[in-house]
């Protein structure tokens, strides 16, 4: 459980890092929200990797270069289907693009990455 609660504090972490990286591409530099949701993604996911590898996980006595390639692929799966859904919600839905990330992220994030990084990339 305690393993849970660090990923999720974590997690809140790196969306943080997503969203605030989202938000002043578009606010900001006025770039399109899904070049903006990618390079979100991005950022967030390098600090996953490294709080997730060093703190929730205790990953780091094992070979960084094998786990990093289980982390690519995983989050490379979890950046389609984030802009897939960030796109789809935003464009189709209707709703503003923020509320669109969250959404997407926050049930990525409890039923795709948690599982993922626990039993496949950090194992």
């Amino acid at each position: 459980m305690l393993t849970f609660i660090k990923a999720q504090a974590i997690s809140l972490t790196a969306s943080l890092v997503d969203f605030l990286t989202t938000i002043l591409i578009v606010e900001v530099f006025h770039g399109w929200y899904l070049w903006a949701a990618v390079t979100g993604t991005v950022v967030g996911g390098l600090t996953y990797f490294l709080l997730g590898r060093n703190w929730v996980f205790s990953a780091e006595h094992r070979k960084v270069i094998p786990q990093m390639a289980r982390y690519l692929l995983v989050w490379t799966g979890y950046l389609v289907l984030n802009a897939s859904f960030v796109y789809l919600i935003t464009r189709f839905a209707g709703l503003n693009y923020v509320v669109s990330k969250v959404s997407v992220s926050v049930l990525l994030g409890i039923s795709y990455n948690y599982l993922l990084q626990k039993k496949f990339v950090f194992k």
